[in-house]
């Protein structure tokens, strides 16, 4: 950090270390630049004794982890039963914020469009024309897996090992024992829910650590790099994230989801995933009149749970090992539905375990002569391996990247998937970074300060190499 900028540094801050409120440029307004809740205020209050050291990471510490902070407690989870794109209209009330931080910071094509994507562009700088034009997306929806309205962010700051005991649900705890990358969280900053609520990590610190990148970019134009595209997307975590994403319009060679887990990965391998969807119709009859006749769509539906290998589920598999998972299940005598989702790495142990479950479908179907069933399968993403292997130097210049920014890179797989998975098919190839979150989905969700810092550093060493190399 250079003299300069630690002195307009400095400018932003008052005599106790709290943020000041910069004045707003005309005809802007200035609900987006006040927030003094109490835990934001902390949050920015704990940097001030690092605040001024001269690490460019320090410069963005107080902008990602406020950022974080102002984000998760907006209620922005998705529902799968909406046929609507977003699912929720409440996804667009932090894309209308997100649009109004980016036009704060500089950035000016910055909008919401109808489907609640939010598009914006930082300009190159470089003097190259060969430049590739990158993109850093992230997913504003939470999971509906667990409560995600009034999320209530807790700080442990310099985490000193050990169980995390939740205070708004003292039952929920973070154990270590369960949790081995807390031994690495030693010394930082440790951001949780209360326990009553998954957290939002996933995918908001992605989307702060995109935030405070794009800042510093725009406020350091000695930083060279090509064009910049940003994508928020909607409806990740119900697989339709991407749906109405206009490659078109977003203009971009290559990109990268932040949507990955522990600091210094780099992944470039998802499942590949489809939905399945089994409709029973049975026999109602009444029940003092059964005998011989009925034929209870509740019970084959249980009957084909029960005949589901135990070996092949969520639970029970780990690695490279794929699962089958039903989801749902709802109905009546005369009717009932399944929802499945199925995942493997390769294509050819995605269709063998969707075979093996029609087959067990159609075995205890046998027993129920008067009954049907229907089974539709519909794809979801595949494997973005496929297509990233055919452009190395996305994965080459995210681990140098890493590296970079002081960490060891790890090259992994995920056991789900990312918006990249399917952009990567739709012409966009996306390798996915971590975020630093961790027990995703979960009240027991965690994601510390110090990660997020990571993240940000990696983005803009990043958006540097892709420069330097052109």
């Amino acid at each position: 950090m250079t003299g300069k900028n630690v002195a307009g540094l400095k400018g932003m801050l008052d005599d106790q270390g709290a943020r000041r409120t910069p004045p707003v440029p005309a005809g802007r307004h200035s609900k987006v630049r006040i927030f003094r809740e109490p835990i934001h205020e902390a949050a920015l209050l704990r940097y001030k004794s690092t605040v001024f050291l001269s690490k460019p990471d320090l410069l963005m510490a107080t902008s990602v982890t406020e950022r974080f902070l102002r984000y998760v407690v907006i209620d922005t989870q998705s529902d799968a039963k909406s046929p609507t794109q977003p699912s929720t209209e409440k996804q667009k009330d932090l894309g209308r914020l997100l649009v109004e931080e980016l036009l704060e910071i500089g950035v000016s094509d910055a909008h919401l469009d109808e489907h609640g994507y939010v598009y914006a562009t930082i300009p190159s700088n470089s003097r190259k024309s060969d430049v590739p034009v990158i993109c850093f997306c992230a997913h504003m929806d939470t999971a509906p897996d667990f409560a995600g309205t009034n999320v209530k962010p807790q700080i442990v700051r310099k985490y000193k090992g050990g169980d995390i005991q939740l205070p708004g649900d003292p039952s929920q705890i973070i154990r270590d024992a369960d949790n081995p990358v807390l031994k690495d969280q030693i010394g930082n900053d440790i951001i949780t829910s209360d326990g009553t609520t998954l957290l939002g990590a996933d995918d908001k610190a992605g989307i702060a650590e995109i935030m405070a990148a794009a800042e510093f970019l725009i406020h350091h134009p000695d930083v060279k790099h090509g064009k910049i595209r940003i994508l928020f997307t909607t409806d990740e975590e119900i697989g339709r994230g991407v749906d109405k994403v206009d490659l078109r319009k977003l203009g971009a060679d290559f990109g990268y989801t932040i949507d990955g887990e522990t600091a210094g990965t780099i992944e470039d391998e998802t499942f590949s995933a489809d939905a399945v969807e089994i409709a029973i119709k049975g026999v109602a009859i009444h029940p003092g009149f059964a005998y011989g006749k009925m034929e209870n769509a509740i019970r084959i539906a249980g009957g084909i749970i029960e005949h589901l290998p135990k070996d092949m589920a969520p639970e029970t598999t780990k690695g490279r090992h794929g699962f089958i998972h039903p989801i749902s299940v709802s109905g009546a005598m005369d009717k009932a539905n399944l929802s499945f989702i199925v995942r493997d790495f390769t294509e050819d142990g995605l269709t063998s375990k969707e075979a093996l479950l029609e087959k067990i479908t159609q075995e205890v179907m046998e027993r129920y002569p008067g009954s049907s069933y229907t089974f539709t399968v519909k794809e979801q993403y595949r494997n973005m391996k496929v297509v990233l292997d055919q452009q190395p130097q996305i994965v080459d210049y995210a681990m140098e990247a890493i590296s970079r920014a002081g960490m060891t890179p790890v090259r992994g797989s995920i056991r789900g998937g990312t918006d990249g998975s399917r952009l990567s098919f739709m012409g966009l190839p996306c390798a996915n970074i971590f975020a630093g979150g961790h027990a995703f989905h979960s009240p027991l969700e965690f994601v510390s300060s110090q990660d997020m810092e990571k993240a940000v550093q990696t983005i803009v060493e990043l958006a540097k190499l892709w420069e330097e190399r052109a």
